[in-house]
């Protein structure tokens, strides 16, 4: 029997904001090969109240896609709550990235992500000004 081990790695990146949408998957691949776990889960976590991570198929038209429905649901030209309160106009940015999410979980096995044919992994800066933003890989497994 095998034990199992967490191994944590991370990711930095630079992104523009007003939803910037960066695919990691490459990234993610290489840390998987790097820690030698054969078999278990990833954990992808990003910190930071105004940024997402998900999956998508990575192509020009979702790209341009997402951003456009999220400025439907959560639009950037209201004012909210948040924006009266610290007043930094970005409480469209929370409200997306609480919709989005700050984690994805991915299953590996034979040391490669079980992602479907057309899926990426993708991190998402809401923010209304670039970043640096610091993603957190956590590895699960055997």
């Amino acid at each position: 029997m095998k034990k199992m081990r967490i191994v944590n790695d991370f990711i930095e990146i630079s992104t523009m904001g007003n939803t910037d949408i960066i695919n990691i998957t490459d990234e993610v691949f290489e840390l998987v090969q790097k820690s030698g776990l054969k078999r278990g889960n990833i954990v992808v976590f990003i910190s930071g109240s105004t940024a997402g991570v998900t999956s998508i198929e990575y192509e020009p038209g979702l790209i341009k896609d997402l951003p456009e429905i999220l400025e439907k649901i959560a639009p950037s030209t209201i004012q909210y709550h948040h924006d009266k309160t610290w007043g930094d106009g970005n409480g469209y940015a929370h409200i997306r990235a609480a919709l989005v999410g700050a984690s994805f979980t991915i299953p590996f096995e034979n040391g490669k992500p079980l992602l479907g044919t057309w899926q990426q992994i993708v991190v998402l800066d809401f923010d209304n000004r670039p970043r640096k933003r610091k993603i957190t890989i956590q590895m699960i497994g055997e």
